[in-house]
């Protein structure tokens, strides 16, 4: 029963996933953010480009 108790007042774990939650969550906003701006960024490009080759 002492193990089970103190298993429920160890929070070292929930903060480790609390962290690890926070990481995955950010990870997301910017694979999200520079996939956006990677089409963006191409389209730029492509117009560019299609210009200098017909001056």
């Amino acid at each position: 029963m002492k193990f089970i108790n103190k298993l429920l007042r160890n929070e070292a774990g929930a903060t480790a996933i609390e962290y690890g939650l926070i990481a995955a969550l950010i990870a997301v906003a910017a694979i999200s953010a520079m996939q956006g701006l990677g089409d963006q960024l191409q389209t730029t490009f492509n117009t560019t480009s299609s210009t200098m080759a017909n001056p």
